[in-house]
């Protein structure tokens, strides 16, 4: 099997359909909030909820009950709409990490533990990705329904369209553990992260590893999409293995970069990840 990090082929740039049950709430600046509509097209689960206003219009738009909600950490553009949906939907049950400063929280889970989600032909199985913050946690489902055979992923602000999260609470050496475990998914898996910051990630990107075809045609593509006013979100794994820097530790190119900062080879991946990861949040 080849290795999608090597992959240039045009396809990996053609843009990605979305998967049929699951909707962008777009929120403050750039957020994105998911919404998975049930098998039966009456309710609906919402992930991290940080505008609690804007979950409710597209709940009332599409004439659905919002039954359970998933959290991926603390953040407040992620968790600040629980207490009013809470209100509002007396039977809702919010799903979400060992955080006690998380409040509203009813079922809290831990790496491995799984949820079923009746009702919607989905079952989550938790991943702990510490590194943006400590407590943070991704949503995985090898399949959605019976119409779509892509795994789903919701990564919250771990990996990024293009870039990972910046360290505001972990390591380096966590985000680079953390994005190895997402990389081990399978290629097809649709990666539906919280922020629209394709075209940002994707231009900072080709600073690090300029000559590749795949990121170039890439970022022409999202550049067209963004003109557009259209979302860039969900992505794959597939195209995030072979374009996004900060999945590719380990690839002679990104090493390179990481040795023109640091001034020396770095000694592991993740210190290559520390280097670009800083040397993006140097740049404007």
């Amino acid at each position: 099997m080849s290795d999608p990090r090597q992959n240039t082929n045009a396809e990996l740039s053609d843009p990605v359909a979305p998967h049929p049950r699951i909707l962008p709430i777009p929120a403050f600046n750039d957020n994105y909030l998911w919404l998975l509509r049930s098998a039966d097209g009456r309710q609906a689960t919402v992930v991290d909820p940080g505008d609690a206003r804007a979950v409710i219009d597209r709940l009332e738009a599409e004439h659905l009950e919002l039954t359970h909600v998933l959290v991926t950490h603390h953040h407040a553009d992620h968790v600040g709409g629980l207490a009013e949906l809470k209100r509002r939907f007396p039977h809702l049950c919010v799903h979400g990490p060992h955080n006690p400063r998380i409040e509203g929280i009813d079922r809290r889970y831990s790496a491995g533990q799984t949820l079923r989600l009746d009702g919607f032909e989905a079952s989550f199985e938790v991943i702990e990705v510490p590194g943006h913050t400590l407590d943070h946690i991704a949503w995985f489902a090898p399949v959605v329904g019976s119409k779509d055979p892509r795994p789903v992923l919701f990564c919250g602000d771990t990996l990024f369209s293009g870039g990972c999260g910046r360290l505001f609470e972990g390591t380096a050496e966590q985000m680079q553990t953390s994005l190895s475990r997402l990389g081990s998914l399978p290629p097809t898996t649709l990666i539906y992260c919280a922020h629209e910051y394709t075209a940002s990630n994707l231009r900072f990107a080709r600073m690090v590893e300029p000559d590749s075809e795949a990121l170039n045609a890439r970022h022409r593509d999202v550049e067209i999409l963004r003109a557009a006013d259209q979302p860039t979100v969900p992505t794959t794994l597939a195209i995030e293995l072979a374009t996004n820097p900060f999945m590719r530790s380990g690839q002679a190119t990104v090493r390179r970069a990481a040795l023109a900062r640091l001034g020396r080879e770095a000694t592991h991946d993740a210190e290559v990840l520390g280097a670009i990861r800083a040397w993006k949040d140097a740049t404007r």
